[in-house]
């Protein structure tokens, strides 16, 4: 449950990050799917399939260097009415580099995909980048880990994650990468099917997007107030 569901204490290292959007009204029962590591060819298009028939929308936290190689599935994503949010431009993970190297690869990555969402890859980073970031972007974390990347997990037990730790505002982790692919393809839509089953929407997270979040300057950073967290 540590993986699959962040404690109170790591939340609270965090405090201007989101990890769960707080229900709206009494029985607001939506939940946000989000999508880490692409896009890449292998599996994007997929998934992105899978969401059209049900006629749900997510959110896609991209790694520049796949939107790089790949600039049309970005373009295919927004098309088909997602969000996006950056992933670092390398995948780095901010406790192994400086915080000047994570700040600028980051940066990069934001400006290529035209975003100020923001998800540190494995979910780990220092509170000195953390604080830095968050004058720049909305930080989104995530309340439900599927571990989908995991060779030790089984498809049916990706599924289970779901089913056991799902609950309103749940921002829930998938990953559309190859690594994930094995138990993604089996997972996503008993997954999608089974909240449907339960009653549960599906939203995306462009509302806590900055307004004109394509605008960047190249001169100087432009902060941002850091904005007001609907929910942890």
């Amino acid at each position: 449950m540590l993986i699959e569901r962040p404690p109170r204490i790591f939340r609270a290292l965090f405090p201007g990050a989101i990890f769960k959007v707080r229900p709206e009204w009494r029985k607001d029962r939506r939940v946000f799917l989000t999508f880490d590591d692409g896009p890449i060819p292998e599996v994007t298009p997929w998934v992105l399939d899978v969401l059209d028939h049900y006629d749900i929308k997510a959110t896609f936290f991209m790694v520049g260097q796949n939107v790089e190689r790949h600039p049309e599935l970005l373009d295919e994503v927004r098309r088909r009415g997602h969000s996006v949010g950056c992933h670092t431009m390398h995948h780095l993970q901010g406790l192994h580099v400086t915080t000047m190297r994570y700040l600028l690869d980051t940066r990069r990555s934001a400006e290529l995909i035209g975003t100020r969402l923001f998800r540190p890859p494995h979910g780990l980073l220092r509170p000195r980048q953390a604080r830095a970031l968050l004058r720049e972007y909305t930080m989104v974390m995530y309340d439900l880990v599927t571990r989908d990347y995991s060779r030790r997990l089984t498809p049916e037990q990706v599924f289970g994650n779901v089913t056991r730790y799902a609950r309103p505002g749940s921002i829930i982790v998938f990953h559309d990468s190859l690594k994930s692919e094995p138990r993604l393809r089996e997972a996503l839509p008993r997954s999608i099917e089974w909240l449907m089953e339960q009653g549960y929407e599906f939203d995306t997270l462009a509302r806590f997007s900055p307004a004109r979040e394509t605008v960047f300057h190249n001169s100087h950073m432009m902060y941002l107030s850091p904005q007001t967290v609907p929910g942890q």
